[in-house]
């Protein structure tokens, strides 16, 4: 039975933690779990992925940027996400999509409509059948992802407006869209990986 569930969320709302935690759990109940992560999964995608995390928060564009993000989706999706799930796997994706509309749309002001259609030709048209929302504070996700590795990438670089309009753009759009579940990370990892479970099982 094959799934695709995305996990999304601002600056260190702990998608890589429960992620594996989700994977554990699943895997001992018998299935077949893929793990994989925006921008990367493929060896194409990640070569992307050191383009669009390193250097200065300034590097490119913001056009520049959901560009280099779709190229590395279309690898992703053609040589990993679409075989998987055809192989009747479930596969856990920190970031995709959502995190196209938050971070390109409500943090760098690209227009949704266009982000959409650029999605639908990378991709094939593919969506999650879950969206788990981490949902943190700014600041707060900031402090963690700072006390979780030295230097920050060019994302973390960004100032406080921009992590609030992103944090807005995920929240609206957990009020609009069916696929979406709120998931409080300010919870201890324990908790939140229950309220995963829970929501897995709805």
């Amino acid at each position: 039975m094959s799934r695709f569930i995305a996990f999304e969320g601002g600056e260190g709302a702990g998608k890589t933690t429960q992620i594996s935690l989700l994977a554990d759990y699943l895997r001992a109940r018998g299935h077949d779990v893929v793990t994989t992560r925006e921008p990367g999964g493929t060896p194409g995608a990640e070569a992307i992925r050191s383009l669009l995390v390193e250097g200065a928060a300034g590097r490119w564009t913001a056009e520049s940027d959901s560009l280099l993000f779709a190229a590395a989706r279309a690898d992703h999706v053609a040589r990993l996400i679409r075989p998987a799930l055809a192989a009747g796997k479930i596969v856990l994706c920190d970031r995709f999509v959502h995190s196209t509309f938050a971070y390109q749309g409500g943090g760098n002001g690209l227009d949704m409509d266009k982000l959409r259609a650029l999605h639908d030709f990378c991709s094939g048209g593919l969506w999650p059948d879950l969206v788990l929302w981490l949902d943190l504070p700014p600041q707060e996700g900031l402090r963690r992802a700072a006390a979780r590795h030295a230097g920050v990438d060019r994302f973390e670089q960004r100032d406080s407006n921009f992590h609030a309009r992103v944090h807005a753009a995920f929240a609206q759009m957990a009020g609009e869209d069916s696929r979406m579940r709120r998931i409080d990370a300010m919870q201890g990892v324990d908790a939140v990986a229950a309220a995963i479970r829970q929501a897995m099982e709805a």
